[in-house]
């Protein structure tokens, strides 16, 4: 898969345009069908970037915002990304499909929130951990070998399991964006640059693709 990639200075201007992209992004899919469906992942770099990006002329009462994946960890936990988003978006009016990670029966809960994605979405975000991973598409799990439905649970990481979308999920994507940004993530993004399937990042396929990074995160 073929992978645009935009090289910023440090955090801040990296952050700052991919605010400005997004907000682009939404206007031409609200423009286009009335809706801009829009999937986020975790992590301090989005939370930055989504910051900045309510202070922008977004069309926040069309904008539906999905998890790209959550922890399995009580309401409010600060391990929670839900509880970021939540900080994040608080001064906009915005729709926030939160995955139902606290309900009994997880299996159910995933193919619950399976059931409420679009049948594509305007802009995924990923991140990219250093281990290679993206959303909660871990090294090693049975997660990476789901491929006949959109949300997974993975197995226990960092503490935690996960609930995720799988590759079919990301592939009903019209655009990826991926945040990268430290030096911890420089070998990782030489082989998602390479689509390496190595790494469960390089194994991502969707239309389009641009990645955004910081000169740390950037390989020479």
């Amino acid at each position: 898969m073929h992978h645009e990639l935009l090289r910023y200075d440090d955090v801040d201007a990296l952050t700052s345009a991919a605010a400005e992209y997004v907000c682009e992004i939404a206007h031409v899919a609200v423009a286009a069908h009335g809706t801009f469906n829009f999937a986020v992942s975790g992590g301090t770099t989005p939370w930055a970037m989504f910051n900045k990006l309510t202070a922008l002329n977004v069309p926040w009462e069309d904008v539906v915002i999905y998890q790209v994946d959550e922890r399995v960890a009580p309401l409010d936990d600060p391990a929670r990304n839900l509880t970021n988003l939540t900080i994040s978006f608080a001064t906009v009016s915005v729709s926030i499909k939160a995955m139902p990670v606290n309900h009994g029966d997880l299996a159910a809960a995933t193919q619950q929130y399976g059931r409420e994605l679009p049948e594509r979405f305007d802009l995924i975000h990923l991140g990219l951990g250093s281990d290679g991973h993206t959303a909660s598409l871990l090294p090693g799990d049975s997660v990476l070998d789901v491929d006949d439905r959109p949300v997974a649970l993975s197995g226990p990481y960092q503490g935690h399991r996960r609930m995720t979308l799988t590759y079919p999920a990301l592939a009903q994507a019209d655009q990826i964006l991926w945040l990268v940004a430290g030096g911890d993530k420089a070998t990782a993004l030489s082989l998602l640059l390479r689509a390496d399937p190595s790494i469960p990042a390089g194994r991502v396929v969707a239309a389009q693709s641009l990645i955004m990074a910081d000169a740390a995160a950037t390989p020479q």
